[in-house]
């Protein structure tokens, strides 16, 4: 049957960036602190964990992309929050914020992993944002166990 790759749950070892969007902060920051809560729970060490602020949403596939090139991390994790407008702004960013960051992603062979929030309303965006579910939390257990699986499908 050949060998069956999957990803394990132990951050222990790794390095983690998180590109952060400063625009909705209220929300992101929330966002943030649930993705320290996962990498606190799942053995990622403090100084193994970088963080970086970008403007909004839509720099975040060049932070990616830099942190991607640095060769230093064995993941990214991409957060941020694009609430829907009364405009077609909504529409143009969600959809380049995602497109860049999978393509950050494709490029680069590094797990770059969407964090990014795409909600209707300030309300649901709390409620994905550490509310009713952590959006933050599961984007590095996501980054975690992808690293992992690289690990194991490219062994150095």
């Amino acid at each position: 049957m050949g060998s069956t790759y999957q990803g394990g749950l132990d951050g222990a070892g790794l390095r983690i960036a998180i590109a952060v969007g400063r625009f909705n902060e209220t929300v992101t920051s929330r966002l943030l602190a649930g993705a320290r809560t996962a990498l606190e729970r799942h053995g990622v060490k403090d100084d193994d964990v970088v963080v970086a602020w970008a403007p909004g949403a839509f720099e975040l596939p060049l932070v990616a992309r830099a942190f991607a090139e640095a060769g230093s991390y064995d993941a990214v994790v991409c957060l941020g929050a694009v609430i829907r407008g009364e405009t077609a702004h909504f529409d143009f960013i969600s959809a380049e914020v995602a497109r860049g960051i999978g393509q950050v992603a494709a490029d680069t062979g590094l797990p770059v992993i969407f964090g990014v929030i795409t909600p209707n309303t300030l309300e649901q965006a709390l409620d994905r944002a550490g509310g009713k579910a952590d959006k933050g939390y599961d984007a590095v257990v996501s980054a975690i166990e992808m690293a992992n699986l690289m690990r194991q499908i490219r062994p150095e």
